[in-house]
């Protein structure tokens, strides 16, 4: 282990540097579950930008953190990168990484069934009244919007959590292995540098991400498909979890 002026003079830590900048941008836009959950839930569920910012602050900062805790511990008890690969930490850690899979299908499993359940619900029809004049008329009836608004409520407060929860369990791969080369050059200052630069490339990248397709998607007239944002939300998250899980994106 060398001090930080030695690490820098030699160029090793500049390397690590440069990759961690590089792979926090690469692992987050080539990996769709970082960024399709919060542009179909906002849609869905109507959040303001505000909102939809915030919690997809929030999430980003607990995927990286998450790994960062891992992987400061690791070093901790002395294990070198070469160490990693084959390891049973990174078994656990691969594990880890099933179990966000699929927690994203089932939860949007759920989200699908429900979404489509409010969907056919929400088909407006014709009601046919004879007043006592004898009159008849009729009107459209909608059953969505009159009786679901409790549930929709329910639902939007917990998505937020149900997010947050699967990108605390989502590992950020390429992260861990990364803070222990950099340990070994030159400890936790090395560790220090290499999680920032990857983490806030991480988020930043999520966050501008989701913004730039947000304002794309909200350009689009979507008109009846509205009332199946839901269960399309519930379909993008299977599709991501399934992409994770089967095809190792």
């Amino acid at each position: 282990m060398t001090d930080l002026q030695t690490a820098l003079a030699s160029g090793n830590l500049i390397v690590l540097l440069w990759t961690a900048g590089t792979l926090g941008f690469l692992h987050t836009i080539l990996g769709p579950d970082h960024y399709i959950p919060f542009i179909m839930m906002s849609k869905a569920q109507n959040w303001s930008k505000r909102k939809t910012a915030l919690i997809t602050f929030l999430c980003a900062v607990g995927h990286v953190v998450s790994s960062v805790i891992i992987g400061i511990l690791l070093a901790w008890v002395g294990m070198a990168a070469t160490d990693w690969a084959g390891s049973e930490f990174a078994f656990w850690h691969g594990i880890r990484g099933n179990l966000s899979a699929w927690l994203l299908i089932g939860v949007g499993f759920a989200f699908m069934v429900w979404g489509i359940k409010n969907a056919l619900r929400g088909k407006t029809h014709s009601h046919v009244h004879i007043h006592d004049d004898s009159v008849k008329h009729s009107h459209e009836h909608d059953h969505k919007s009159e009786h679901m608004h409790v549930h929709k409520s329910s639902v939007s407060t917990i998505t937020p959590w149900i997010l947050f929860t699967i990108f605390i369990f989502g590992p950020c791969e390429s992260l861990i292995p990364l803070m222990l080369s950099a340990w070994s050059i030159s400890g936790y200052t090395g560790i220090t540098l290499v999680s920032l630069i990857f983490g806030v490339t991480t988020v930043i990248t999520i966050m501008a991400t989701v913004s730039v397709l947000m304002m794309g998607i909200n350009k689009i007239p979507l008109g009846n498909l509205n009332r199946w944002s839901t269960a399309l939300a519930g379909f993008s998250l299977i599709a991501c979890g399934s992409a994770i899980q089967f095809l190792g994106l």
